[in-house]
């Protein structure tokens, strides 16, 4: 059975500032989006599978700015753990702006030695996640005629990249899945875009030696890592500056390295 739980929800009101839902925020890229957002006056929703203290150490910052967080435990690769979030993102607090589906891990290794359940969780987490969310949040969007969708994705979703073919694919589908679906909502209000990233400074890059990560770094011609907070930016900027007839599209931030 999914375990899926709602935290420390006391703070929790509806005060009709406008609604983000996070996937996988307890650190790094989603856990910059959530202060991002909470710095803007929105409400936030937190999500992560399994760092639950990781989570609360989020919800902290979020609430020193004077806005509602609700956090919520639950693997949103699983449909019901992720129907569990809409639902209770949505019973919170009334509404759902914005989805910044972000959760994900990688694997790397080749892909003769993967086992079928490792693929199988990589798929489910990083893929089936952004269906499972979105399924359940565009009729929320649609009953106030508008919302913003923005799918974390990657360079390699484009390219590929050997030793990361299970992730590779991953992403790819996430780029598909956002431009397709950009064109199904956009006549709805809804968009639906994604950012596909070079590589950022988090804990995603801890299999890698430092030797490694400075090969990495030469060749890109920004000679640095993305930052969280600056990737948190654009996902911001992309979910709330942007019109409506931006959509379905895949916008790459890699510091030329691509």
């Amino acid at each position: 059975m999914e375990n899926y739980i709602i935290y420390d929800n006391d703070n929790v009101c509806k005060n009709g500032n406008k609604v983000a839902v996070i996937t996988g925020s307890s650190r790094g890229i989603g856990a910059a989006c959530a202060v991002r957002f909470a710095k803007a006056g929105y409400n936030v929703v937190i999500n992560c599978n399994k760092s639950i203290d990781s989570l609360m150490n989020v919800k902290k910052e979020i609430i020193s700015y004077n806005v509602s967080c609700l956090m919520v435990k639950c693997n949103v690769g699983n449909y019901e753990s992720a129907k569990f979030l809409i639902d209770a993102a949505f019973n919170a607090f009334g509404r759902i702006d914005v989805l910044v589906n972000n959760a994900g891990i990688s694997y790397v290794g080749m892909l003769q030695d993967m086992k079928p359940d490792e693929w199988n969780n990589i798929i489910s987490c990083n893929l089936s996640s952004i269906y499972n969310c979105c399924h359940e949040v565009i009729p929320h969007m649609l009953s106030i005629g508008k919302g913003r969708i923005v799918n974390v994705s990657s360079v390699w979703g484009v390219y590929g990249a050997s030793c990361e073919v299970a992730y590779s694919a991953t992403k790819g589908g996430i780029n598909a899945f956002t431009k397709a679906l950009g064109k199904e909502l956009a006549a709805s209000g809804i968009t639906v875009n994604a950012v596909a990233l070079g590589a950022i400074d988090t804990d995603m890059n801890k299999c890698f030696t430092k030797e490694d990560m400075d090969a990495l770094i030469e060749e890109i011609p920004a000679n640095r890592l993305g930052q969280p907070d600056e990737i948190a930016d654009y996902i911001f900027r992309l979910a709330t500056d942007s019109s409506d007839y931006m959509t379905g599209q895949v916008i790459q931030i890699d510091g030329g390295w691509c």
